[in-house]
């Protein structure tokens, strides 16, 4: 059943509802600079006059990656090459609910314009902020804002620490957290005095596992244990993108309901230092994931040729400590 779900054409998976959706194909359209395209709606539509990330309705006998292509076709003359499933979100309006399909678009040819007399703009990831859009689309720029691997550095000595560092630096790993469990606090403090400037030349984040933070401790975030996240009653007010460790539904919910930026899941397969752990399977994994609308990393047990098994169940991609090296 899962397997069936690495086929191009087929819809990310998702639990059924009482509730009737009105299912949207969604492109995230990405150029070579990083730049995503966003069109305008027309004014006498629903959510008219905001922008938004094109797409529309799953027609009847489509799948939703087939109406993603007719749909970028007709309204911006784009043929997709190829695309990926980015995350689905469920969101009722007073008027209408909506399941919107979304998918990453970077392999893509034709002249773009909207064909509709709609207004199109590439813009930067970090200025999507300063554009209005429907409520809906607000999970879309959380999960293009977060990269599709997350990296977690296992403790060691502190040269070794900054070995790791630089390999995952090379291997162009966008999001890294640093955990942890036995450094002094002089010895966080060196290692992040270290780091930052060389995530920082790299355009990455560094986040620091909220077991050793502290808000002096300089960081580019902080990534929440499970029991840290269950605490927290907002998202914290100081500045930096913030995640968090989740097992189950709950917390998930929890994460979502406080604005933090990701959730990781786990443990999704077996591993070598938890062998004898409750394990979600990927079946599991896909069935939190279509309850929240937050991008979800897949941790345990994963490595880098699991990453379309976690973007075909829902997923943002994978996390993990040795599935880099």
């Amino acid at each position: 059943m899962i397997m069936s779900k690495l086929m191009p054409n087929t819809a990310h998976n998702f639990t059924p509802s009482e509730t009737p959706f009105l299912h949207v194909a969604v492109g995230v359209i990405k150029n070579t600079h990083g730049d995503v395209l966003i069109s305008q709606r027309a004014a006498h539509v629903h959510q008219g006059g905001l922008w938004e990330f094109p797409g529309g309705k799953v027609e009847t006998g489509e799948s939703p990656y087939q109406a993603l292509q007719r749909e970028l076709l007709e309204e911006l003359n784009l043929q997709v090459l190829c695309a990926q499933p980015l995350i689905q979100v469920r969101h009722h309006y007073p008027d209408i609910s909506v399941l919107l399909d979304v998918w990453l678009v970077e392999s893509f040819t034709g002249n773009i314009h909207g064909c509709e007399g709609q207004a199109i703009r590439w813009v930067c990831v970090d200025n999507l902020q300063h554009y209005a859009f429907p409520a809906a689309n607000l999970p879309i720029i959380q999960a293009v804002s977060v990269p599709r691997c997350y990296a977690i550095l296992q403790e060691t000595d502190l040269l070794t620490l900054q070995t790791q560092l630089q390999h995952l630096l090379r291997q162009g790993i966008g999001l890294i957290q640093a955990r942890f469990k036995t450094f002094s606090a002089s010895q966080v403090l060196d290692f992040m005095e270290f780091a930052l400037p060389l995530c920082k030349t790299y355009h990455a984040t560094l986040l620091l596992n909220s077991t050793t933070h502290t808000l002096t401790t300089p960081c580019d975030g902080v990534h929440f244990t499970s029991a840290d996240l269950m605490r927290l009653q907002e998202r914290p007010p100081f500045a930096g993108r913030f995640g968090a460790s989740c097992h189950n539904l709950a917390q998930l919910q929890h994460a979502q309901k406080i604005g933090l930026d990701f959730a990781v899941l786990a443990p999704v397969l077996k591993t070598l230092t938890h062998p004898d752990a409750q394990l979600l399977g990927w079946e599991n994994f896909a069935h939190l994931v279509a309850q929240v609308n937050l991008p979800v990393y897949a941790l345990g047990g994963v490595n880098l040729a699991d990453n379309e098994m976690a973007w075909h169940c829902g997923g943002q991609g994978i996390a993990g400590i040795r599935a880099f090296y």
